[in-house]
This record gives structure tokens, C-alpha cells and sequence, in this order.
């Protein structure tokens, strides 16, 4: 049987009329040939005809690349005038408006533009969508809406429209938000990364966190119980950020099936991290990363980095353990105290040699132990032990007394920690029941104290600890997350689906973290409680388009202008309180007079 004769990539496309019932699609029939060699058809529609022959671009058009695009050919007959309305075809300039007369809500839109041009995550996205100028405006509006409607749904976002002027002039129905998430690939994730990770400094912190969200949508893989941290009924997934604490911004995401710990999941981040080319970074992570493995893994990949250690951990114990008694002092002998944050600190270099391929070994480059001791949270710690010893036994003793039927085991471990208790095992009557004094022991040994180590870093111990201290910059992200901008939960059904969202989600909060970061470092925190006073100040500013009309867009007045200032963004021409004279003066010779500035008053 002769075999059907695959298609050039490079060819072009006839768009021809295929109707459907009543309506008339522009659509292209391309072929493929499949495993039996046979070659068949499939129509793709790229819009649809009206009774005059006019082309209305549809989904399948918007979606395509410019690439793509430039593949049709339509007949000549056809009127194309709407396709130089599409945002990447438009000419430079100030055209006439020539849609229906609107006069809406732009000021809060045109601050996250100005901050979609500062951080340069629209020229990234234009990069990564090769161009496509509409999907660009469509992945910004998903992004803003979140900023502006307080975490609304994004059911309501086609009705916001009506009253806020946004990147996009498509209506963004339920079923093209769908559409446009779904064609969201893991390759535009990658390309993403790359182009964000080239713009990081040298020797930036990379902060490493992760939260668990809730999801609705029951045919996800990656949805598992775990332990939902918002105590919800629902399943969940986990989602890990990195967040640069030197731009200020997250950089990095990936989920997780809801009931990975965050130690088993370090190895898949840092083949994303080295993959999408990021470089001379210093990785920071909590308690939850902290493992033997996880610290070998950095000492073989020569990884810089800060990672906060439990205190039971074998590297930080033995430290401790061989510290003599000082329940009669303030502190461990070595040990000295910072005048500003009243803790203890001691620095301590540890030689490590891990097994790498073959009969070869890697050792530690200046892998340090940083351990503090607060004297606050020791005593606090101590009473707390002795109220749960006295609580514990008291309890005990009167089951003891009442013969009562214990618990399981698990249970009593739990909640009878500090003891060890004997039961009658037939019937689980409790019989007795003696102090753990090497718990204990260990427990009063361990009060107060905290660590952190570090790996290819020279940072004395405090310089140590006041870098993860800004970790607390990365815990108000995730709040903001959550909360101001209402992704605490997937609204999505779809592995497609949830590709797609999670990229605009980052992208959303790329926009808010600048935001959020400027607002907490210059003049406007003491003139607004939040950032989205800031939104809310900017917000009434209107865009005015009435057609055969130039756009125009309202006076800046009163603390939109500081908001400007301190964003560092020059208000849009003709929009400023000051005004140039257009007095024509005579011509005289020498140096000609500056313009006369004339300030209005904000």
C-alpha cells in the first residue's frame, strides 16, 4: 500500500468556508499521516464570517504564534480590517479609538503595566509566547484581576471588565480562560525560568518554601490529604516557591502531590534550578529540607547555602552534648552574646567527606555550624516542660487510681510524652507508670537553643542569621498569596488547566511582591497601612476612549503623584500637575529662556 505523503512543516494554508449549521468558519483542513501510513484531515477554525465577508478572529487565531498566523492564506475577497485591531498588529502611535465610547477604571491597571515594564516580566512572557502580543495582554489581565478584585473568582472577571480598562480587549469569557490555561506548556515554564534566572545578581538568596492549597478539582494527580494547613475538608497539593530575597520577587515554583515531605522534594528543585541555568545563587531553606541526604547532596553539587538544622540532628547534638552543665549560668562558656539581639552565638567548622562516584570522596567546602542559644526562649521552653511534667503525671496518677483503660499506643506516646506507662495487655488497664528522665534530660538540654549551617559561604554567625531572618519577607508572600489575592484554593480540574494557572499565578504575584516590596521600603508606608491602599488610591484614575477620539486618561492628583515618584514611573503626558506654558514669546537674541513651569498643586 503506497504510503500518504507527509505534509512540509513550512507550507502554507488555504483558509476556506466551512459551515456549520447556520454560521460560516474561516478553517483550514491540514492532514497527518498516522502509524498505518494512511493520511487523514481535521478542520481547525481560526474564526468565523459574517453576511459581509468580514474575518472575526477566533480562540484557535489568538492562541496561534505570529509564525502560525503568517501560514494562512485568505482569499482575497474577504475583509481582514479586524486582525490590525489585535494588539500585535497595531501601528505605533496614538490612533483614534474606534470601539464603543468607554470611560473606565485604569489607574490601578496602569500601575501594574508600569511594574510589568520595571521587573520586565512582559518582555519575558513576549519572548516566551514568541511574540503573541494578545496572549501577552490576556496572561497580564489574569495576572492584575487578582490585585484588583481582592481574590475574586475569575467567573466575575468579564464583568470587571466592563468598569476596569485592562491589557486585554477580548472578553474573557470562562470558556477562553480555559482555553488559554490549557495551552500553557511546561516548555513555556522552562523558557520562563531561564529568562528570569538570567536577570538574578550575582550571589543572589534564594529562599526556599513551600505551602499546601487546597484543591476542588477531584481528577488532579498530584491532590493527596497530607496535612492540610488551613484545616479544610478538602485534598491538597504542595507548592514550592523560591523567592529572591535581593529582588524581592519569587523566581521559581513547582507542585508537589500533597503528602511529599518538603526533604523529599530538594533534589527535583535543584535539577529544575540547574536546568533553567540558574547560577552563582545561594539556596535557603527551613527545617523541612533538612536532612543527611539534602546535605550531602549540596556538599556533591558544590552548592552555596544557608539551611536551618533541627538540634537533634548529629552534626548540631554532638555540639551541644559536649557542652559541661550551665543550668547555674546564662550560657555555655564559648559562647558570647550579640548586644543587639540578645542571643548567644558560637561558630563552628566542621570537616565532611561524602562518597561520590566510584572509590572517590567530596569534602565540604567551609561548612560551618552556627549555633545560637536564646536565653528568653530557653526559660519559657523550661517552664513549659515543667507544667507539661506536672500535667502528665497528674493525669496518670488518677487513671492509675480510676484502673481507667488507656488509650492506643500512638495516642499515649502523644499525649503522655515525657513518661513511659505499663499496661495489662488483655485489657489495657493501666498499671503503672516511671518518668523518661533521658528525654527530659535531653529536653532541658536542647531548650533555647537553635542552628543554622552553612556550606561555600564566608558569613560570620550573625551575618549568618541576619540573612535568615529575611526569610520573614517570604512567610508574608505566601499570606499574600492566600489571602489579599485569594489563591489559597485550585479552582481548576484539568493537569492542562493547572499548568496553565499556576504560571499566571506567578506571574500575578511577581507584579504584587514588587509592589508590596516598594510600598514597605520608601515613603508610602507611612501613608498607607498596605499595599493595597496603594491600589485603592490609584484606582479611581479613568481611561476616557470615545470613538474616532484619541484615548485620553484622567489627571493624576493629590498622593498619586508620591505613588509615582517613589515607584520611581514619570506620569503620562498631560496627566501631570505641572504645565508648560504654550505663551509664544518673541525671538531675542543670546540664550533662549527655559519654558515657564507652571505647578498647579497636587
Amino acid at each position: 500500500m503506497a504510503m500518504g505523503r507527509p505534509p512540509k512543516p513550512d507550507s502554507g494554508y488555504h483558509v476556506s468556508i466551512h459551515k456549520v449549521g447556520n454560521y460560516q468558519y474561516a478553517s483550514t483542513q491540514p492532514s497527518s499521516v498516522g502509524d498505518s501510513g494512511k493520511k487523514s484531515y481535521r478542520h481547525i477554525h481560526w474564526g468565523r464570517l459574517d453576511e459581509n465577508m468580514k474575518f472575526i478572529p477566533g480562540t484557535e487565531y489568538i492562541l496561534a504564534s505570529p509564525a502560525e498566523r503568517a501560514k494562512l492564506i485568505f482569499p482575497e475577497d474577504w475583509d481582514l480590517s479586524e486582525l490590525s485591531k489585535l494588539s500585535g498588529a497595531r501601528k505605533q502611535g496614538r490612533p483614534a479609538y474606534d470601539g464603543a465610547d468607554q470611560n473606565r477604571l485604569y489607574g490601578a491597571v496602569w500601575l501594574l503595566e508600569q511594574i510589568a515594564e520595571k521587573t520586565e516580566i512582559r518582555k519575558d512572557l513576549m519572548e516566551v509566547f514568541d511574540n503573541n502580543a494578545e496572549i501577552v495582554d490576556d496572561i497580564l489581565t489574569l495576572a492584575m484581576y487578582p490585585c484588583l478584585s481582592n481574590g475574586a473568582s475569575y467567573n466575575r472577571l468579564q464583568r470587571f471588565q466592563r468598569v476596569y480598562r485592562f491589557p486585554s480587549n477580548r472578553e474573557m469569557t470562562s470558556d477562553y480562560i480555559t482555553r488559554l490555561s490549557q495551552s500553557i506548556t511546561e516548555q513555556h515554564r522552562m523558557d520562563l525560568f531561564r529568562l528570569r534566572a538570567a536577570r538574578l545578581g550575582k550571589n543572589a538568596i534564594l529562599a526556599v518554601d513551600s505551602t499546601s492549597r487546597s484543591a476542588y478539582g477531584h481528577s488532579l494527580a498530584d491532590i493527596h490529604w497530607g496535612k492540610n494547613k488551613d484545616h479544610l475538608p478538602l485534598k491538597q497539593t504542595v507548592e514550592v516557591v523560591a523567592y529572591t530575597l535581593t529582588e524581592h520577587m519569587p523566581v521559581y515554583y513547582r507542585s508537589f502531590p500533597g503528602n511529599t515531605p518538603d526533604s523529599r522534594g530538594l533534589q527535583t528543585i535543584l535539577t529544575d534550578l540547574q536546568h533553567a541555568g540558574f547560577k552563582d545563587i545561594i539556596l535557603m531553606t527551613d527545617r523541612g529540607y533538612e536532612t543527611i541526604r539534602n546535605l550531602e547532596t549540596y556538599i556533591l553539587r558544590q552548592q552555596p547555602m544557608i539551611m536551618c538544622t533541627k538540634v537533634e540532628q548529629q552534626l548540631v547534638s554532638g555540639i551541644i552534648g559536649a557542652f559541661e552543665d550551665f543550668d547555674d549560668m546564662a550560657r555555655p562558656e564559648e559562647m558570647e552574646v550579640d548586644p543587639e539581639s540578645l542571643i548567644y552565638y558560637h561558630q563552628y567548622d566542621v570537616d565532611y567527606e561524602v562518597k561520590s562516584k566510584g572509590k572517590s570522596t567530596q569534602k565540604s567546602d567551609r561548612l560551618k555550624v552556627n549555633l545560637y542559644l536564646d536565653p528568653v526562649r530557653r526559660s519559657e521552653e523550661l517552664v513549659n516542660l515543667d507544667a507539661d511534667l506536672k500535667s502528665q503525671r497528674t493525669a496518670l496518677e488518677q487513671m492509675v487510681a480510676e484502673k481507667a483503660i488507656c488509650d492506643d499506643d500512638a495516642t499515649l506516646k502523644r499525649i503522655y510524652s515525657y513518661f513511659d506507662i505499663s499496661y495489662a495487655p488483655d485489657t489495657r488497664r493501666i498499671l503503672s507508670f516511671t518518668e523518661n528522665t533521658k528525654k527530659t534530660q535531653r529536653a532541658k538540654k536542647y531548650s533555647g537553643f537553635f542552628s543554622l549551617v552553612t556550606h561555600k559561604l564566608d558569613l560570620t554567625a550573625m551575618e549568618t542569621f541576619e540573612h535568615y531572618a529575611l526569610r520573614d519577607e517570604q512567610e508574608k508572600y505566601f499570606h499574600q498569596m492566600k489571602g489579599q489575592m485569594g489563591f489559597d484554593k485550585q479552582q481548576n480540574w484539568s493537569e492542562e488547566g493547572k499548568q496553565g494557572r499556576l504560571l499566571i499565578l506567578f506571574v500575578a504575584l511577581i507584579l504584587s511582591s514588587y509592589m508590596k516590596h516598594i510600598w514597605k521600603s520608601t515613603k508610602l508606608k507611612k501613608f498607607f497601612d498596605s499595599s493595597l491602599a496603594v491600589i485603592d488610591e490609584m484606582r479611581p484614575i479613568r481611561m476616557i476612549e470615545h470613538t474616532g477620539r484619541t484615548k485620553r486618561i484622567a489627571p493624576f492628583v493629590g498622593d498619586q503623584i508620591d505613588i509615582c515618584e517613589a515607584f520611581g514611573f514619570a506620569v503620562p503626558a498631560g496627566c501631570s500637575p505641572d504645565y508648560i506654558s504654550q505663551k509664544k514669546e518673541p525671538k531675542r537674541r543670546g540664550r533662549p529662556k527655559k519654558p515657564r513651569v507652571i505647578h498647579e498643586g497636587k
